[in-house]
């Protein structure tokens, strides 16, 4: 610690703070503009506008603070005339190149340079003279660039190259005329970046203002804290809103995104007030949907309901809870089917996701999910990024990735794609669809066979090594080599690296689970970790990205068909007695059926009444036109959303649903960290949050149980679940937490696993591999491989209402191989069609070195050409998941009229 004085006030603060940050321990306010706070993680400070500076004793140059470092017994102050005419000096030479039209600009309210210039009483320059004249750049869909209001502050360059790590622009010119660049000095289009809009949030003049088509000044808008509704990293974000409208997000640092977000949870909110969002009840009738009163609906659901059990029992009924809504009202929809349904057959898109690694590492380490914390990679010291186009899918975790590598982490990409990571990584190993059980056989034989192996660890704290030993011994270098389609040294360096490092992360994502052999390729992945001794430490572990904003949290709200909350099985006498005394009625203990298995049953007529909320099946699960034909064979069928979905178009009644912005609740993001969600404004028309309209379901099917908020829920949820039992929103406001978080006083747990796996010994479960259910031909002789992008998400029921996203990526499109375009004769942008036994859809050619030649990819969002309709439904015989990552494909390039076609195809 270092002892210092302030303005004649003492503070003691750690060695290496700044003097900016000695003043704020004292509360002493001193100005900054080009300071940014996050920049302290790299020890590094810009120190570019001087408006910082103060007086040091017996230092003759004045210091800026944001950069000194303190000394022991330095004596500062911050307000003498000295400072004062410095800074007033600063601030008049940055208004000298800076227009003067603040009674338009969109920033005022929200300036820096207004706030400066209002603190020091100057009104205009005292150094008037020639400006810059840049060009306005509105090339960017979603921002434009004024330069002729920058002060070169360098926060936006910072920003980029730091921590999105982007490395879209950086500074040109020299003196006056020093100015933010893309390359060559271009447009933001022809630059690399991603539109991850951090650059705007740092900007502290108006220089970088987002396009919006909502004026709105700074001071007329509330700001609401609450959590991303995309994907899994859980960013915490303001809500900007005026007049019960969204029209600005702000990021928050969090302790998942420290600041950062990225396109969608920055620009991707125009879907909340969009005029398509459903606002009343609909019936259909004959064929067409009316409007109707909620108690129509409700009566209607509750009629049919009872007259489906009654008729052919409980086990008839099934319900698809969603990973997009919370986590109370995830609860209060598994309570429903199973308490007044009666019966288990209760899933969600999870099934479709990651069952694989809630089967695979609930049996090998006793919790299926990330055992470590986002936070934690920027101290490991080799990442071993496979199945997961991390950048695109998790952005802010790929930032994070991507600062650890330029922190001088080692980086091991194991894809089938040549994906954005494999630019910063030291091995990347190109694999064949479906090969993840042999590669990492694969690397555990190098690392046994150079006795690699972290004898201690596996000694001390695993069991079954004996068999994992008797089994990797077949996958010699060579042999994995050739099965997957890689260099057989790239292997050996890659399993060196990963045994020899001292921290070393597992990443992966659906490129590992979603396969026939999902379970074992997630098994192959904790047998690494654990060979290694890389469980149960800091920066290290085995971290299975979740794909949706709740998909963790709805696995731990029960939402799948043989767990209670929590994990605590059906099969356990003793948790289903706890749940019937605290919810007052008998509970069924037949096995329930999954998504995989509820459709199929539906087309057979064993199912006969679906309840769907927040799902969107027929363009999310496997093989299209089956999944079409059992929703269709369903006696009756409801789905409760904010759209009118593609699933919902089918439904019987429909029930209008609020956004995340539209109400209060928890998401539990793929860290395990329990955040809040808090109601900015009302949902439209009608419209009623979800766990509202549960509530009154419930007692239109006799189940009598009132709830004054979701406050109440989380109450219940915590008496019923050990692993939430110490979580309240009184903790949670104040920041989230991780579970396992058994006890009031209890801090959450950052990483599981510290002093024993959760199961006890970790265990080894080696598999043999095993190949693709479906393998190319003579007629389908390419791979299909399916994903997310970055610009859009899931079956883009809410990106599909961003224009500036539909403007970058409006359809469907499947990246070819030059080689393969080349032999089929088509062009990047030609019309062609996609073809596997299960159908054909229309696409644009995208032709790239991405893929290897005997591979194409799809990305699954769009309804204009569903890669879902190609996809193969094969389950892995385990967590029943299908292989949507793997199957034949053949792409053709025909002569015929497009429209007609695509219609013909759909």
């Amino acid at each position: 610690m270092v002892k210092l004085t302030i303005n004649g006030k003492t503070t003691e603060v750690p060695a290496g703070s700044s003097i900016l940050d000695a003043a704020k321990t004292l509360d002493i306010h001193i100005p900054t503009l080009c300071h940014l706070e996050m920049e302290k993680k790299f020890n590094e400070q810009a120190a570019a506008c001087r408006v910082c500076v103060v007086e040091v004793e017996n230092r003759r140059n004045l210091a800026p603070a944001c950069a000194t470092p303190v000394m022991e017994g330095m004596v500062v102050t911050t307000d003498t005339p000295r400072t004062i005419e410095a800074r007033k000096t600063v601030i008049n030479l940055m208004l000298s190149d800076h227009p003067l039209d603040c009674l338009t600009c969109g920033q005022a309210g929200a300036c820096k340079l207004q706030d400066l210039c209002h603190a020091y009483d100057i009104t205009e320059t005292e150094f008037p003279g020639t400006r810059n004249d840049f060009p306005k750049d509105e090339t960017n869909e979603f921002y434009l660039r004024d330069l002729n209001k920058c002060v070169a502050c360098r926060r936006c360059v910072m920003v980029c190259n730091n921590f999105q790590s982007t490395q879209a622009i950086g500074f040109g010119d020299r003196g006056f005329t020093t100015h933010p660049v893309a390359p060559f000095d271009k447009g933001m289009d022809a630059s690399t970046c991603v539109s991850c809009g951090n650059c705007v949030s740092v900007c502290p003049t108006g220089a970088l203002q987002p396009k919006s088509k909502d004026k709105f000044r700074h001071w007329e808008v509330s700001k609401t804290k609450t959590t991303c509704s995309y994907c899994g990293v859980g960013c915490e974000m303001n809500l900007l809103t005026k007049d019960n409208k969204v029209v600005g997000v702000e990021p928050v640092n969090g302790p998942a995104n420290e600041g950062l977000l990225c396109v969608k949870g920055k620009f991707g909110y125009n879907f909340i007030n969009h005029p398509d969002r459903l606002t009343t009840p609909l019936i259909k009738k004959n064929g067409e949907f009316v409007s109707a009163t909620w108690d129509e609906a409700y009566d209607l659901i509750a009629g049919k309901l009872k007259e489906t059990k009654e008729k052919y029992g409980a086990d008839a009924l099934a319900g698809f809870a969603s990973a997009r809504v919370t986590n109370e009202e995830n609860y209060l929809f598994q309570k429903m089917v199973r308490a007044c349904f009666g019966t288990n057959n209760i899933d969600h898109c999870a099934r479709l996701c990651h069952a694989s690694t809630v089967a695979g590492l609930a049996t090998t380490l006793g919790s299926g999910a990330m055992t470590n914390s986002i936070a934690e990679v920027l101290d490991s010291d080799l990442i071993f990024v496979t199945g997961s186009n991390t950048t695109e899918t998790h952005p802010v975790i790929g930032t994070k990735i991507r600062q650890a590598v330029a922190k001088g982490a080692k980086l091991i990409v194991g894809e089938p794609r040549r994906i954005d990571l494999v630019e910063q990584a030291d091995v990347f190993m190109q694999i064949t669809p479906g090969t993840n059980v042999a590669l990492y056989n694969g690397m555990m034989n190098v690392i046994i066979s150079e006795g690699l192996q972290n004898e201690e660890f596996i000694q001390a704290r695993t069991e079954n090594y004996d068999e994992l030993v008797k089994v990797i011994d077949a996958y010699t270098p060579e042999k994995v080599a050739e099965i997957c389609g890689i260099n057989a040294e790239d292997l050996k360096k890659a399993a060196r690296m990963y045994a020899q490092a001292k921290n070393a992360s597992i990443f992966y994502s659906m490129g590992v689970t979603q396969h026939s052999t999902g379970v074992s390729g997630v098994m192959g992945t904790s047998n690494l970790a654990l060979l290694c001794g890389q469980i149960g430490k800091e920066a290290s572990g085995v971290n299975p990205l979740r794909g949706q904003n709740n998909v963790q949290g709805a696995c731990d709200m029960g939402c799948l068909p043989g767990d209670l909350t929590g994990y605590q099985k059906i099969a356990n006498p003793e948790a289903v007695a706890k749940f019937e005394q605290a919810w007052g009625v008998k509970l069924s203990t037949n096995p329930g059926h999954t998504v995989t298995e509820v459709i199929p049953m539906a087309g057979k007529g064993e199912i006969k009444f679906l309840y769907i909320m927040g799902e969107n099946p027929m363009l999310s699960d496997p093989d299209q036109a089956h999944v079409k034909a059992g929703l269709e064979n369903l006696d009756f069928l409801v789905v409760q959303d904010i759209f009118l979905t593609e699933t919902a178009e089918l439904a019987d009644v429909v029930l209008p649903a609020a956004s995340f912005a539209e109400k209060d609740g928890t998401f539990t993001n793929t860290e395990r960290r329990v955040q809040r969600v808090r109601k900015a404004i009302n949902p439209p028309g009608k419209a009623k949050a979800d766990w509202v309209i549960l509530q009154e379901m419930m007692a239109k099917l006799g189940y009598e149980k009132t709830y004054a908020g979701a406050k109440e829920i989380m109450e219940e949820i915590a008496g019923v679940t050990p692993s939430y039992g110490g979580m309240s929103y009184a903790r949670l406001d104040v920041q989230g937490l991780q579970w396992p978080c058994p006890t009031a006083d209890h801090p959450g747990t950052k990483f599981l696993h510290k002093d024993k796996c959760a199961r006890g010994p970790g265990l080894f479960k080696p598999w043999e591999f095993k190949p693709s259910a479906e393998l190319p031909d003579a007629e389908y002789p390419l791979i299909l491989t399916t994903g997310r992008i970055l610009y859009h998400y899931h079956t883009k029921t809410m990106t599909g209402k961003v224009e500036g996203l539909n403007n970058l990526f409006p359809g469907s499109f499947v990246e070819i191989n030059p080689e393969a375009a080349r032999k089929l004769n088509i062009v990047d942008g030609d019309k062609v069609k996609v073809s596997t036994r299960r159908g054909a859809v229309a696409a644009t050619a995208k032709v790239t070195d991405k893929v290897k030649e005997t591979v194409i990819f799809m990305p699954f969002h769009f309804a204009d050409g569903p890669a879902n309709a190609l996809t193969n439904p094969a389950l892995d015989p385990i967590a029943k998941i299908p292989e949507f990552k793997s199957c034949a494909a053949k792409v053709e390039k025909v002569s015929w009229d497009w429209s007609e076609e695509q219609d013909k195809i759909r």
